[in-house]
């Protein structure tokens, strides 16, 4: 039965989406979009040193190559425990303090970032450090997810959840794609700290991409202050746990670790992977002479790109045919390019560099239509109290990606960690299929 709404004040009382009635559709979007905002220049801070470490070296940095995957890693490590605890703040701080706080937070490995890189004698340990501070970007994702779903009615949920999480995943691939041009321009009010030179003598200002977000993360921090209410959902800490005992958690959490977590986790070691598999230094470069090997920083920005817009795009699509369809599909079609993109592992050619890039770029591709119909099915297919939870803590797991992909390549060859990769991508596409997707399956969404 609903109540009245009341919007006065900083929380909306009587506030029930599923009734129009108790629902004001100007306040969701707007929490939507302001969240969201935020949430983008969140996963710009957790892509940071993905942006970076492929030219520390070039800058007088001597990390070894399983340094350099460490340091990409660390931040899934990060997020993926900072995940744990924002899971459970949407419930016990309220939207507005939640996401307000949130951007101003980001501000600290932003600046520790950019006086780090301008000295070439900063210690390892020192970097792995400030690596794991930048986790806390993509931390926010648990919370802010949850959080927004309280806003939505579940007929939209799909398209909400879709922007929001598609939208803010676009600051992987942005910090990523404008951090090699930043690097090469002087930014206005800085224009006067030092470049870092290359082995060439080339000056790059390393330390701009670092930089660029910072006054907008206050911007918005203000913005999130003024104009964000509160929704008066209220749970404690065991309340919360009871997710666990629903065996659609386990399930969902590996489905999620399959789509977000490859797409996290390649995003974040694409550039590595290109650069020791096919670039300078490679055994590729030393047997075929090749005279122009890639550059894996100017192309790992596209497939995050491309699995973020197709996260965003297809919300609408899972809300009119459900979830679940679109999940199965796009672990069949990770499956199908992973070992697609194995074969070229072991190059003998330059020519199958292109064949690898293409893919990895259509797996991304199938990543976003994994990660939308993850998402959609989780309020269709959970109670309504539990949703937010699981969606936080799928969110969570998901976040290791980066961390698991990076150690794993630095323990054992590339074309190895992608066949691994495919039975795992077809274990958990199966179990889409027997419990969500088929005819009768017992959960459908």
């Amino acid at each position: 039965m609903s109540t009245t709404l009341n919007t006065e004040g900083r929380v909306l009382q009587g506030w029930d989406p599923e009734h129009e009635e108790s629902w004001d559709s100007s306040i969701a979007w707007r929490t939507l979009w302001v969240s969201t905002i935020i949430l983008f220049i969140g996963f710009a801070t957790w892509y940071l040193v993905s942006a970076i470490a492929p030219v520390l070296n070039s800058i007088g940095f001597d990390l070894s190559t399983t340094q350099l995957y460490w340091l990409t890693s660390i931040p899934g490590l990060a997020c993926g425990l900072f995940r744990l605890v924002f899971m459970f703040l949407p419930a016990t701080m309220g939207t507005r303090r939640l996401v307000s706080m949130s951007s101003l937070l980001f501000i600290i490995p932003m600046f520790g970032w950019y006086f780090a890189v301008q000295n070439t004698d900063t210690p390892y340990w020192w970097l792995l450090v400030l690596a794991f501070i930048t986790g806390i970007g993509g931390g926010v994702f648990s919370g802010f997810m949850p959080s927004t779903g309280y806003f939505f009615p579940k007929r939209l949920s799909g398209t909400a959840l879709g922007l929001q999480a598609g939208l803010g995943n676009f600051g992987m691939s942005f910090i990523m794609l404008i951090a090699p041009w930043l690097m090469g321009v002087t930014l206005l009010g800085i224009g006067f700290v030092a470049p870092q030179r290359s082995g060439d003598g080339e000056a790059l200002f390393v330390h701009n991409p670092a930089i660029v977000m910072v006054p907008w993360a206050i911007i918005m921090a203000v913005v999130a202050w003024v104009l964000l209410k509160d929704v008066p959902v209220k749970a404690n800490f065991r309340q919360q746990i009871d997710i666990f005992g629903n065996k659609n958690t386990w399930i969902l959490t590996a489905v999620y670790l399959m789509t977000f977590g490859a797409f996290s986790g390649f995003a974040a070691q694409l550039a590595l992977i290109i650069n020791n598999v096919f670039g300078s230094g490679s055994e590729f470069a030393a047997t075929y002479a090749v005279e122009d090997l890639p550059r894996g920083a100017a192309y790992a920005f596209i497939g995050p790109f491309i699995g973020a817009l197709v996260r965003a795009m297809w919300g609408p699509l899972c809300d009119k045919y459900g979830g679940a369809v679109w999940t199965f599909i796009g672990g069949a079609g990770m499956t199908v390019f992973t070992a697609i993109a194995a074969l070229f592992l072991t190059p003998d050619s330059p020519d199958q560099y292109i064949w690898f890039l293409g893919s990895m770029l259509i797996m991304f591709f199938f990543t976003g239509l994994g990660n939308a119909g993850t998402f959609k099915q989780m309020p269709m297919i959970l109670p309504k109290r539990q949703a937010g939870g699981v969606i936080g803590w799928t969110g969570a797991i998901g976040a290791f990606g980066p961390f698991i992909v990076g150690v794993l390549l630095s323990l054992m060859a590339p074309v190895i960690f992608f066949w691994g990769c495919v039975v795992f991508f077809a274990v958990a596409t199966a179990l889409v299929w027997i419990y969500y997707a088929r005819p009768n399956a017992p959960f459908p969404g």
